[in-house]
Parts: C-alpha cells; sequence; structure tokens
C-alpha cells in the first residue's frame, strides 16, 4: 500500500535529520516510527516520562525475584565500587 502525506517542512527537516543520524532513508525511518509507535531520537525529559516509556515498553514488574528494589540497588552500587580494576 501506498499513502501519499505532506509534511510540514520542519517535520520533514527533523524526520530527515534523525532518519540520517541512523543511517536510514527519510522513508525507511518514517515507516519504523509508525509500525513500532517510538521516535527513535526523543528521549524522556522527566523522571515521570521515563516511567511512563518503561511502562509503555512493558518493563516496570519485569523481575518478580528483586523483593526490596533499594536494597538490589546499594547491593548493585557496592558490586560495581568494589571490582577489580584491571
Amino acid at each position: 500500500m501506498s499513502v501519499t502525506v505532506d509534511l510540514p517542512k520542519e517535520l520533514e527537516s527533523e524526520l530527515s535529520t534523525e532518519a540520517a543520524q541512523l543511517g536510514l532513508s527519510l522513508p525507511d525511518y518514517v515507516l519504523l516510527v509508525l509500525s513500532t509507535g517510538v521516535v527513535i531520537g526523543k528521549r524522556p525529559k522527566s523522571g515521570s516520562e521515563l516511567v511512563d516509556y518503561w511502562q509503555h515498553e512493558g518493563l516496570i514488574g519485569t523481575r518478580p525475584d528483586i523483593d526490596d528494589t533499594q536494597t538490589h540497588a546499594r547491593q548493585l552500587r557496592n558490586l560495581a565500587e568494589h571490582r577489580p580494576r584491571t
């Protein structure tokens, strides 16, 4: 199926820039964005946007084996701080 869309110049420029950064053609990048619903170059600007993104992607609750997240985070930090240097 083929669809033609007239984009505002600003949006076309922004999409072209993002496509070039990923090494994609504009049509391939637009297809990727439309098929996944994700704009690759867009990053969350706040903690709540990040949590919303994680929830949308199904990442929240993927580790039911971790009962106490704060303790787990402290253990990871401790391991990282005390890992052997090579």
